[in-house]
């Protein structure tokens, strides 16, 4: 399981700058595929080659001031819960507010590292104003600029040097299937059609299943893991938090799945929430199937399902090679289809192509369509690979790699998925220098 370092702190101390700092350094390079940046308060960045998941709770709040002082306690309260370590930050030009007083009050409680961080010192005369911020009894402190980024490098040292180091525990390599979504879409109750027995306590209100839950199963002759990630805990405190309860389940569970079953409440639609996990899922390279449930509740005509479809794979394009499965619950209708689904995505993941059958197939078409000359320099593709990772990713080698853009490496990705099935599998396509 990947770390998750969350980020906490009042409002406009500079979160979410550090945040988009951190990611984007790395975005940039290892998201080198076809541009998808949506809105996001959770990410993947690495430091000196060790990798975790950003958390900036902030994002989650909406609302005045006064509302704030009751959501920040949750968010501290979620990220205490949740994360492996905490960087609380602060803003030097404000001093050490009430606000600041509280969260170091519920931190100082805490067993995990917590970074204190003191933000917007980009000066001598700042650094020395710093030193209040000890009264906050949380002990030494880092000065960083989030906006230049300096003295960041120092505090993700300290950072990564504290995260606990994770085994990957796997007694046998079986599939892992996550079945992710929003608060009541009908997780549980999928889990539940599936399994034939009411393991889980499904009821109306929203987060009732505990921890992501592993359920060994065995259909189709075929073995897998299910996790469910409804696992919302619910505490007294955060009764109102769900939503952000589920993204980090859903972060966790996706981060160890090979296929996440996307499952979305037909009647509110593929709304942002859903897209997030969509695109968090993809972003990790992971299968998908995307299960349309409740659909028995939606007012149909003859196209319904067709324009449903359509409207989904607007939302989702250019990833739009991706299984819509539309289910019911409640009716056990095509609940095993889903599953039949998720097998077959799940054989397109690991699927290997020999490198003499990929050559065959491609060399001619890209001989017929080359790459567009840039600056007067024509562009060679000499040879193809599929690399030796867990999920499908092509180099292709050649002579000046710089110069081809992404229109074309979509292209390519298009070609590779009408001769080989990638069916619901992001397909990472890279140039490389012969």
């Amino acid at each position: 399981m990947g770390n998750i370092v969350a980020i906490v702190g009042r409002p406009n101390v500079g979160k979410s700058t550090f945040f988009n700092r951190l990611i984007q350094r790395r975005e940039a390079i290892v998201d080198a595929v076809s541009g998808v940046t949506r809105d996001r308060h959770y990410g993947k960045t690495d430091w000196n080659g060790k990798e975790f998941s950003l958390i900036d709770t902030g994002g989650y709040v909406v609302g005045s001031d006064d509302i704030f002082e009751a959501e920040i306690d949750k968010q501290v309260e979620l990220a205490i819960d949740e994360a492996d370590a905490i960087i609380f930050m602060v803003d030097v030009e404000s001093g050490v507010t009430g606000m600041d007083e509280d969260v170091a009050n519920l931190l100082r409680k805490v067993e995990k590292p917590v970074f204190l961080v003191v933000n917007k010192v980009d000066n001598n005369k700042r650094a020395e104003d710093a030193v209040e911020f000890y009264s906050l009894g949380l002990g030494d402190y880092f000065t960083i600029a989030s906006i230049n980024g300096s003295g960041t490098g120092d505090l993700l040292d300290a950072v990564v040097e504290a995260l606990p180091e994770k085994e990957d525990v796997e007694e046998e390599q079986l599939p892992r299937f996550a079945v992710v979504g929003r608060p009541n879409a009908g997780k549980s109750s999928f889990i539940n059609a599936l399994i034939g027995e009411e393991r889980y306590i499904v009821t109306d209100i929203a987060g009732t299943t505990r921890d992501a839950i592993d359920t060994k199963y065995n259909r189709f002759g075929f073995e897998f893991n299910l996790v469910d990630t409804a696992g919302i805990r619910r505490k007294s405190k955060v009764k109102e938090d769900l939503e952000f309860y589920s993204v980090m389940r859903s972060i966790r569970a996706i981060e160890h799945c090979d296929v996440c079953l996307l499952v979305l409440d037909a009647t509110r639609g593929f709304d942002g929430q859903v897209q997030n996990i969509f695109w968090l899922a993809e972003r990790n390279r992971k299968g998908i199937v995307i299960l349309v449930n409740k659909w028995d509740l939606v007012e149909k005509d003859n196209k319904t399902a067709k324009e449903f479809e359509k409207y989904i794979r607007k939302e989702i394009a250019p990833f739009t090679d991706v299984p819509i499965v539309f289910i019911s619950v409640l009716n056990k209708q095509r609940i095993f289809k889903a599953i039949e689904t998720a097998v077959e995505v799940y054989k397109n993941r690991t699927k290997r192509i020999k490198t003499s059958v990929l050559n065959e197939v491609l060399l001619p078409i890209i001989e017929h369509n080359p790459p567009p000359a840039y600056k007067g320099k024509y562009v060679k593709i000499k040879y193809i690979m599929q690399l030796p990772t867990p999920q499908p990713q092509f180099a292709f080698f050649c002579n000046l790699p710089q110069y081809v853009k992404d229109p074309y490496k979509r292209f390519l990705e298009n070609q590779l998925r009408d001769h080989f099935d990638f069916h619901g599998v992001p397909v990472s396509v890279y140039m490389r220098k012969k």
